[in-house]
């Protein structure tokens, strides 16, 4: 079970959505949406298919437009940074796509050192030295520093991309279906991988997942998203035990969700 962080009411957030609006051609995903992330939190985001999970990340790190609303990041309105306020911002987090997205063309270790040579100035063995460090973070053996992604397993990739995301060691880690794919066991080592580095490097978690054993051990907040917006936040026992929609009643309280957490 994850371990509840205490939020004030008080604290800016560190991710601040605001009346956001999507579509795509005739197909309207949100209209009205708003959500905040605290600093120090694991936030998993959940919700049907065709809800927009990942089209939020998305916009959030800067890759799709929204229609309207604003976003901010680290108090800052990512649409009124210039050029180079942007480039330091992203510098600032870090992204797991699915299945790792990593360059085919590139061995692990250079993978890992794209942001790196992107953002810093460094010599070739001081970025050497760093992608060794983030392999060893994430599990990996420094053998799999010179394999190409297509030599890993899949539950390797996810954790050669979490390496890359943690590459600048970033203050806010992006995971889009990081359980996805891989087997139960594989699954839950991990949840409990995210979990050691969210509280070691005092990260902030932004998680989208459909998988209710990682809510459970990692998330300290889920927010749903349903009818075109996030129709609740909360910690996931709260949602489980007062669910208030029909979505989340399904979700967290029917037939396959009590097999899982049974």
């Amino acid at each position: 079970m994850a371990t509840q962080v205490a939020l004030s009411p008080e604290r800016p957030p560190i991710i601040s959505v605001k009346g956001l609006a999507k579509s795509f051609g005739d197909q309207q995903i949100w209209d009205g949406l708003d959500l905040d992330v605290y600093r120090g939190e694991v936030v998993g985001i959940v919700g049907g298919s065709g809800q927009g999970k990942s089209v939020l990340l998305r916009v959030i790190t800067g890759l799709v437009s929204p229609d309207a609303g604003t976003i901010s990041v680290f108090g800052r309105d990512v649409r009124e940074l210039n050029r180079e306020e942007k480039i330091d911002m992203e510098s600032r987090w870090g992204v797991l796509f699915q299945d790792g997205a990593l360059f085919s063309s590139l061995t692990v270790l250079q993978n890992i050192q794209v942001p790196m040579r992107e953002h810093l100035d460094l010599s070739q063995a001081i970025m050497d030295d760093l992608a060794y460090l983030k392999l060893a973070m994430v599990g990996l053996p420094p053998t799999a520093a010179h394999k190409y992604p297509s030599e890993l397993s899949g539950g390797m990739r996810k954790r050669a991309g979490l390496a890359r995301a943690l590459s600048l060691d970033p203050e806010i880690v992006f995971l889009d279906e990081p359980t996805a794919g891989l087997d139960p066991i594989g699954a839950a080592d991990f949840d409990q991988l995210i979990r050691k580095l969210q509280q070691t490097l005092g990260l902030t978690v932004y998680m989208v997942t459909h998988d209710l054993d990682s809510i459970f051990t990692v998330c300290d907040r889920v927010a749903v998203l349903a009818d075109k917006k996030i129709v609740r936040t909360g910690p996931p026992a709260e949602l489980q035990a007062r669910p208030l929609h029909p979505w989340i009643e399904e979700y967290f309280c029917g037939v396959r969700a009590r097999a899982a957490l049974a």
